[in-house]
């Protein structure tokens, strides 16, 4: 028994073993209306036309094709359907049948698609958590690997003097450390003035404004000159670190140096390294310096407490171990700063684009490692007593 039989497009042979779907006919923009209206009908008519088999399809008769035909045949037969009937066994020529496997990966894309469209924000969340924690993985991991390698070099390069690119160190120490003492010099003292300031008015209700010395002693030198320090020259060096090195890798001089046997952690790396060493520590110094000066100024003009009576609380009740902490911490910023800022510069890829987002990245991640290695540092002196 025939359902449709009389049809022009489809028709549906119950009576044939096993039964048959047999398409005829012009497949085209022209007839997607016709079609939508066939393929309702057979619907209707054909209850088991959802468990159809390939070897009940018979598309000898399909007559021309193209894209909105593919779509209608896709929607009776279904995607993984149309899959198996297309390939070296198909009836249909190769252009036909690259045109259905073309329409079909569009249209389970675009499922795929409409699926996750319809997930809800709790799994967008957690999907976004974990993407994230995945890339501090990878980050920490190449951080890691790229410290590793930095120290290898180093230990390699320090007992061999002849290794040492002299010049390339002095010119880095004059970038990083000498033209960078003025903003360091005035951020701190400014710094230091508000910190006075504000500390005169909170003990002046206690009758104790002399001990904003000692608050802005213990602030400067354990603490915020070499943070303030830090995070300036992880604003200013580390940014420039990755433009730099970023900028020779998209040019290809990475590339060449390599071809002519340079290696570009002792050409590139180690002379930043070196000279953030002696940089950072010096102006952590100028920093203390200003910011201790910028608080006496306001002692001076706010508290009447003359820079004879400063000074002479400061020598008698600032110890020394004080100083000590606040330096100890600037050779460990210092090289984190300048690994991270040469990383990212060698993870460029090439495009003007991508020396601008690692350069912001090395901005982001040294500033939040300096923060996190300083807090946990105050949290072992503390713990230490020192």
């Amino acid at each position: 028994m025939t359902s449709g039989a009389n049809s022009r497009l489809l028709a549906w042979d119950s009576a044939a073993t096993p039964p048959k779907l047999t398409v005829r006919g012009d497949w085209t923009l022209d007839n997607y209306a016709a079609l939508g209206r066939e393929i309702a009908r057979l619907r209707a008519e054909v209850a088991d036309l959802a468990g159809a088999q390939s070897n009940q399809i018979d598309l000898s008769g399909l007559g021309a094709l193209d894209t909105a035909g593919a779509s209608r045949l896709l929607e009776l037969l279904g995607v993984e359907l149309a899959r198996k009937l297309s390939g070296p066994d198909s009836v249909l020529t190769t252009e036909r049948d690259a045109l259905l496997r073309t329409v079909a990966d569009a249209m389970s894309t675009t499922g795929k698609i409409q699926h996750m469209r319809r997930r809800s924000a709790a799994i967008e969340l957690l999907e976004r958590i974990g993407h994230a924690m995945e890339i501090f993985r990878q980050q920490a991991l190449a951080l890691l690997g790229f410290t590793g390698l930095t120290l290898q070099a180093l230990t390699h390069t320090i007992f061999r003097p002849r290794r040492w690119r002299i010049t390339s160190v002095v010119a880095q120490i004059e970038e990083t450390g000498l033209n960078a003492v003025p903003i360091v010099a005035l951020l701190n003292f400014m710094v230091g003035a508000v910190i006075a300031f504000l500390g005169a008015t909170v003990l002046a209700n206690f009758g104790a404004s002399i001990y904003t010395v000692n608050l802005v002693a213990y602030s400067f030198l354990r603490e915020l000159a070499v943070l303030l320090t830090a995070i300036l020259m992880a604003g200013r060096t580390a940014s420039a670190f990755t433009a730099q090195i970023g900028s020779m890798k998209a040019n290809e001089e990475i590339d060449a140096a390599r071809m002519l046997g340079l290696s570009p952690v002792d050409l590139l790396i180690l002379p930043r390294l070196s000279a953030l060493f002696v940089s950072l520590p010096i102006l952590t110094f100028v920093g203390m310096i200003s910011g201790i000066f910028g608080g006496g100024v306001v002692c001076a003009l706010a508290l009447d407490i003359s820079p004879a009576m400063f000074l002479s609380i400061f020598q008698e009740q600032i110890e020394l171990r004080h100083f000590l902490v606040g330096m100890s911490k600037a050779p460990v910023f210092a090289f984190v700063i300048a690994i991270i800022g040469c990383l990212e510069g060698f993870k460029v890829s090439g495009s003007a684009l991508s020396v601008g987002q690692h350069t912001t990245s090395s901005v982001v991640q040294s500033i939040f490692v300096v923060i996190l290695l300083d807090a946990l540092g105050a949290l072992f002196f503390m713990e230490m007593g020192w």
